[in-house]
C-alpha cells in the first residue's frame, strides 16, 4: 500500500502501547501503519541502561506473547529485545524515524503530515505518543547549560565528580543510588520533605540507609533557583536560607509530560490545567471523531496514572470500537484522573 491510499488505522508512536494497537488492528484484519519518530520503543531505549521495570514481566507483555526474563522483573535490554521480537512476529508495518507534525480530518479520511512533508492517509488514527519527549523544565536561569541534563542514562560519565539531582521520584532515586555506587558525590534536592511516596518500594530502604550513612546527601524542603557553571543555588522554603551546592553536573529529573502541542495540532481539546485530552472513557475516542488516544499520552500531567501495564489494554478497546464489536472494558487507574 502506498502513502496515497488510506490505511484502515494509522498509529502515531511505536512504544509498547502503539505496538499493541498495531497487533490488535492486524488481528482484526485492518490494514495499519505505525509511524515512530525514533526507533521502536524509543522511550525505553532512552531509559537508564541499568534500569529494571516496576511491573513484573507478564504485566508488560503484549500480543499474548510470553516475556521470558532472567528475573521476575525485566531490565531495559530484555524489554528492548522483547518488543522488537513481538513486532517482527506480528509483521507490524512500521516506519521508524518518521515524526508526525499534524493530523487533519478531511471528510472521512485523516491526512497525516510528517516533518519531512510525507503524507499518509487513514480512516482512523490512534495517538500513542507517550510522554518521555517533554521534560518538565524548572524555568530557572542556567537550566539549559551544557552540564545540565533532563535525562539520566548511565553512571560512568560522572565518576569522581559532584552531581546534584533535582527531584525525588523513581528516576531521581535510581540515579542517586547508581551514581553513589560508581564513586560520585551525590546530592538530592527536592521541594518536598522526603522522597516521593511513589518511589519503587524496594528502593526506599536502600536510599534511606545511604542517606543515614551520609553517602547520599539530601536537601529537602528546598527549591533550586539558579544553576551556575559549578553550583546549584537553592532556597529553603522553611527557613528562607539561600545556599550554593557545588556541582560539576546537574540532573533535573522532575518528570515528563505528553506533547500537548502535537495533540492540539491534531485538533484534540485539552484541559488547560491538567493537559488531559477530551476523550471517551470507554472507547478512548477524542473530541475528533475517529481519532483516539492510547497509553500515557491521555494522562496529561498525571503520567504516574498510566503506564504499560494498563495502557496496553487501551488498544483492544479502541480496535473493538473501530470494528463495531462490544468494547473491551479497561480496568485501570486512569479513571482516577
Amino acid at each position: 500500500m502506498n502513502t496515497n491510499q488510506p490505511y484502515d488505522v494509522l498509529i502515531v508512536g511505536g512504544g509498547p502501547c502503539g505496538l499493541a494497537a498495531g497487533i490488535e488492528a492486524s488481528k482484526s484484519g485492518l490494514s495499519h501503519i505505525i509511524l515512530e519518530k525514533g526507533s521502536i520503543t524509543e522511550s525505553i531505549r532512552r531509559y537508564p541502561k541499568l534500569m529494571r521495570f516496576f511491573s513484573t514481566a507478564e504485566n508488560i507483555e503484549i500480543g499474548g506473547i510470553p516475556f521470558p526474563v532472567s528475573s521476575v522483573k525485566a531490565n531495559r535490554n530484555e524489554a528492548l529485545q522483547y518488543y522488537r521480537k513481538v513486532a517482527a512476529y506480528y509483521k507490524l508495518n512500521t516506519r521508524v524515524f518518521t515524526e508526525v507534525q499534524r493530523v487533519q480530518k478531511q471528510g472521512d479520511v485523516f491526512v497525516v503530515t510528517t516533518t519531512k512533508n510525507e503524507i499518509f492517509r487513514a480512516y482512523k488514527v490512534i495517538l500513542a505518543t507517550g510522554y518521555f519527549d517533554k521534560p518538565r523544565w524548572l524555568g530557572i536561569p542556567g537550566e539549559d547549560g551544557p552540564q545540565v541534563s533532563h535525562y539520566y542514562d548511565e553512571p560512568f560519565k560522572y565518576s569522581f565528580t559532584k552531581v546534584v539531582i533535582i527531584g525525588a521520584s523513581n528516576s531521581a532515586v535510581e540515579a542517586a543510588l547508581e551514581l553513589y555506587r560508581h564513586d560520585v558525590d551525590v546530592t538530592v534536592v527536592h521541594r518536598g520533605p522526603d522522597f516521593r511516596s511513589t518511589v519503587k518500594y524496594w528502593l526506599i530502604p536502600d536510599v534511606k540507609n545511604r542517606v543515614k550513612e551520609g553517602k547520599i546527601k539530601t536537601v529537602f524542603d528546598s527549591c533550586a533557583t539558579r544553576i551556575g557553571p559549578d553550583f546549584v543555588r537553592v532556597h529553603n522554603q522553611l527557613t528562607g536560607e539561600i545556599s550554593n551546592i557545588p556541582a560539576d553536573f546537574v540532573l533535573v529529573l522532575t518528570g515528563y509530560t505528553p506533547d500537548a502541542e502535537l495533540l492540539q495540532r491534531c485538533g484534540v481539546e485539552l484541559n488547560p490545567d491538567t493537559q488531559v485530552p477530551v476523550y471517551d472513557r470507554e472507547t478512548f475516542e477524542t473530541n475528533v471523531s475517529g481519532l483516539y488516544v492510547c497509553g500515557t499520552v491521555l494522562a496529561g500531567i498525571y503520567t504516574e496514572k498510566v503506564f504499560i501495564e494498563n495502557g496496553r489494554e487501551h488498544a483492544q478497546a479502541i480496535i473493538d470500537h473501530i470494528v463495531g464489536r462490544e468494547v473491551h472494558k479497561v480496568n485501570e487507574l486512569v479513571q482516577r484522573i
